[in-house]
């Protein structure tokens, strides 16, 4: 039943467990009723679902911040399941990879409706660069917090004309939990802003590192930007 019965007409508490004493007398014996919670039957030690979005630039540490959490779950004997997009080849297809080379294992995917299918009996499900997945995903990251999972998704949260990027918005907005991480502005030293691509591709998604995308802050942005328009 998760409870055990022992002794005494008192209350007890302890650090881990709720303890209800009572004293009993009955033909001149003391019964003695104690009743402990363990940990798992505690109300507030229940499974709840949740979501976590974890946002910014390139090169502003949202892949290590994701590994990060999904190894402590891992250390916790939590079971963690992690997806990536199908797209994503740029340093391994089966794992997600940040740029100072950490990594973790993954499943890529091709749309967020598989997601769903692979995740029975998990208790933390990981979600790298969400921006590339279908508007979909908001809705498969809803309902699997609504089961009680506990899913952490990293992404973009802007293309590189400072757009809102894909279902990133909407991500965040539903979302308990939204940590914006920050680069620095690889040409003034302030806090990043952007993704400024350098080169000459105008559609939305173009896989790239340090050789096509460089972080820069709001004020080198619009120069920027200005300066391309004008040629």
């Amino acid at each position: 039943m998760g409870y055990k019965y022992f002794s005494y007409f008192c209350e007890i508490k302890c650090k881990d467990t709720h303890s209800l004493v009572e004293k009993k007398d009955s033909d001149s014996k003391i019964f003695l009723n104690i009743m402990i919670y363990s940990e798992k039957n505690s109300p507030e030690q229940l499974r709840r679902g949740s979501l976590e979005v974890i946002c910014g630039s390139m090169f502003s540490g949202k892949t290590e911040e994701l590994i990060r959490r999904l190894k402590r779950a891992k250390f916790a004997k939590q079971r963690v399941e992690i997806f990536k997009p199908k797209i994503d080849t740029r340093y391994s297809e089966d794992e997600v990879v940040s740029h100072d080379k950490t990594s973790i294992t993954s499943t890529p995917v091709e749309s967020s409706g598989s997601i769903l299918l692979m995740c029975s009996e998990v208790d933390v499900v990981g979600i790298d660069e969400a921006q590339f997945f279908d508007e979909g995903i908001v809705d498969v990251c809803t309902a699997l917090a609504d089961q009680g999972i506990r899913v952490i998704v990293a992404g973009l949260d802007m293309d590189f004309r400072g757009k809102p990027f894909g279902p990133m918005p909407a991500l965040m907005a539903v979302a308990e939990d939204v940590y914006k991480t920050h680069a620095i502005c690889v040409r003034c030293g302030v806090l990043a802003y952007v993704s400024h691509r350098l080169v000459q591709e105008e559609k939305q998604v173009l896989l790239g590192e340090m050789n096509e995308y460089e972080p820069i802050c709001r004020d080198c942005f619009n120069a920027a930007t200005e300066k391309r328009f004008s040629k």
